[in-house]
Parts: C-alpha cells; sequence; structure tokens
C-alpha cells in the first residue's frame, strides 16, 4: 500500500475503524522515520536523565498548537532551527502560520490540504 492508499483510506469517513487505524498507524510511522532521517547526528556515548516529547493533535488546521508548541520549546532555550516539527495532515493556513513566527523550523507533513480530516482523532480513538 502506498501512501497515497493510505491517506484515501484516512480521509474517506466510510472506511472501517480498523482499517482507519491500521492505515493512521502506518502513515505515523513513515512521518516518524523520516523525522528520524532529518535529524543530525555524530558518534557519541550521552547519558541523559529523561527526554522530552511534545504530542501534539495530529491535524495542522490553524497551527496553534504547534505554536504553542514551539513557544515552549523557545522558552527552554532551544533554537527552532532544532526543531522538526512532525504532522500527518496540514492546512496551507497551519504551515503558513508556523513558517511566519518560525521561519527556521522543519515542517514534515504528508499533506498540505486546505481541507483537515477532522474526523480523524474520533475515527482514531473509536469515537465517533
Amino acid at each position: 500500500m502506498n501512501e497515497f492508499q493510505i491517506r484515501y483510506i484516512l480521509l474517506i469517513r466510510k472506511s472501517s475503524r480498523g482499517d482507519f487505524v491500521f492505515s493512521a498507524d502506518r502513515l505515523i510511522r513513515l512521518v516518524v522515520e523520516e523525522g528520524l532521517n532529518q535529524l543530525p547526528y555524530t558518534e557519541c556515548t550521552v547519558t541523559t536523565p529523561t527526554g522530552m516529547w511534545e504530542i501534539t493533535p495530529p491535524l495542522g488546521r490553524t497551527g496553534s498548537e504547534s505554536l504553542t508548541t514551539t513557544k515552549i520549546m523557545e522558552l527552554l532555550q532551544e533554537s527552532p532551527s532544532v526543531i522538526i516539527l512532525l504532522s500527518l495532515f496540514s492546512t496551507p493556513h497551519g504551515a503558513k502560520s508556523i513558517i511566519q513566527e518560525f521561519p527556521e523550523i522543519t515542517i514534515l507533513t504528508t499533506e498540505v490540504h486546505p481541507v483537515a480530516p477532522t474526523h480523524f482523532g474520533q475515527k482514531y480513538f473509536g469515537t465517533d
């Protein structure tokens, strides 16, 4: 199944929940895998007490959740140039909002489309 077929299953509301969750999980893995490929690396030994992951909704309709997250990272003295924002879907408005405020940020998404699949959360978590 290619990325287009996976996105199609996620965008049509008639998909069974099983097909939907399977496809969503596959697409999430692809986005995270590409995000990891974008990370710079050098060989070294690192010991860290904890790691920090920020989870935001899978949609980038307005970009407000991602902007808030990026502002928090900035307060923690992280440069936007080292932030890679992973999103399953984004609208042009959401992507533009983030890039206008943080032009150095890297955004990875499977699709930029004017209509975001607002049913994603309900279908994925079985609350539809």
